[in-house]
């Protein structure tokens, strides 16, 4: 880039949009063909839809934000987030300020295989099966990378291993799954990972004997894990308390941690949408890893040590930089441009330091200002705009909620519909009113 990330983050949210464009452009973050592509409303022709899904007849857009002072492992990023919820992109950078001031952001991602099932619903023995299969490992491990895995093992990836697991049925009986495991590079590696499962099938059944019933990825890799972990220094010892009990909150009671998990998807959801990314596989294997040990529980966890508050987000997040929507689809394509990431590896990690980071600025609202003063403010102009008022008319209806905001500390429709109103008739003049009845 060719300008200092931080240089821009001064004041972008108090910038036009068309002065975000040039400042992204400024820093090599857009060219001008990009910045174009965005001023002008992204994508208008449906034919790329056509091909991704049936029965197209246009296009849903969400509005794609940057979070600004995002600095992850040393390094700046501008990250887009497509999503549509107020506050979210500004808390997420307010945040995010706070602890490039006052401390840091470190990730790292633990394995790098992730998980293909091959089922068998009924088996005659799970001894005998397991010994059929093990004996045959290397060879089915061997045949898939060079039928099937080929492309993947010249980047340095393919399958693995194999390990075969029980599952009791629950009528006295069991069924077998056998677990393939394969490194995808910087792919997702859904579709690849099911066509080594499916090719795996005929030679399994030959061994075997026994009768395969299914093939699919699973999306609760917990082979491969993606932790980040967030240090704030010399914080306030109230403040880091009351967060520290929030976390432990959301870690005792499922009802609390659903809303928590909900907060961190916050910033993990938007980022997977604006690359293209398979946020619904992410979010499968995010919850189904929250309750590993029996009972859901929060995917962060929030603890003093000495002076300093310690965040730590621990989940599987599988992610890729190339293949599917992520390299066909033109924003999706510009977002990973901005992002400027390296691997899927890296873009898995800046996922969860954001994810983290959103939820920090989260439970730092819950228990200062609370929800309603943090989020309702930045509500105002939603409202505004659902009452009907006009462009020249939000800032002075918005204006007046946070005045009714701050006495009431609740909001509404109505109030917004009643504030236009009587900003409506303030603003008849006599000459007006003459005009009229001439």
């Amino acid at each position: 880039m060719t300008k200092q990330l931080q240089d821009i983050f001064k004041g972008f949210s108090k910038l036009s949009r068309e002065e975000r464009l040039k400042a992204l452009k400024e820093v090599g973050a857009l060219n001008e063909a990009e910045a174009d592509y965005l001023a002008k409303g992204g994508l208008k022709d449906t034919s790329l839809g056509e091909k991704f899904i049936e029965n197209v007849i246009g296009y849903f857009q969400l509005p794609l934000g940057v979070v600004t002072n995002m600095r992850v492992d040393g390094k700046d990023f501008v990250v887009p987030m497509a999503v549509e919820e107020t506050s979210i992109v500004a808390a997420c950078s307010k945040t995010a300020k706070w602890i490039r001031e006052s401390g840091s952001i470190t990730t790292e991602v633990i394995g790098n295989e992730i998980i293909g099932q091959i089922q068998l619903a009924k088996i005659r023995s799970f001894a005998d099966f397991e010994k059929q299969i093990l004996a045959q490992k290397n060879y089915l491990i061997e045949a898939a990378n060079r039928e099937v895995a080929f492309g993947l093992v010249r980047r340095g990836g393919g399958v693995r291993d194999l390990q075969v697991r029980r599952v009791p049925r629950g009528d006295g009986s069991d069924m077998a799954v056998i677990h393939i495991l394969m490194d995808p590079c910087d792919a997702m590696g859904a579709n690849i990972i099911n066509q080594v499962c499916e090719y795996l099938k005929e030679p399994i059944e030959q061994f075997s004997g026994e009768k395969v019933t299914m093939c699919i990825l699973s999306n609760l890799v917990d082979s491969k894990v993606t932790r980040a972990v967030v240090r704030i220094d010399d914080i306030e010892p109230e403040l880091a308390e009351k967060i520290e009990e929030a976390s432990l909150f959301a870690q005792m009671d499922p009802y609390r941690a659903a809303t928590n998990n909900k907060g961190v998807l916050n910033g993990i959801d938007p980022i997977l949408i604006a690359t293209g990314n398979d946020w619904r596989a992410v979010e499968a294997g995010i919850h189904a890893y929250a309750c590993r040990d029996g009972q859901y529980r929060s995917i962060t966890r929030w603890y003093r040590e000495g002076k300093s508050l310690v965040g730590v987000f621990e989940a599987p997040l599988v992610v890729g930089t190339v293949g599917g929507v992520t390299t066909l689809h033109p924003t999706a394509m510009l977002s990973m441009k901005m992002l400027d990431t390296k691997s899927a590896n890296e873009l898995s990690r800046i996922v969860a330091a954001v994810g983290l980071v959103q939820n920090l600025g989260a439970l730092k609202a819950l228990t200062t200002v609370g929800i309603i003063e943090g989020h309702m403010k930045l509500h105002t102009k939603n409202l505004a705009l659902g009452a009907g008022a006009e462009e020249k008319e939000i800032p002075l209806v918005q204006k007046k909620l946070e005045e009714i905001l701050a006495i009431r500390k609740r909001i509404s429709l109505s109030n917004a519909i009643d504030v236009l109103k009587e900003l409506r008739a303030a603003q008849k003049t006599p000459a007006s009113t003459t005009q009229h009845h001439s």
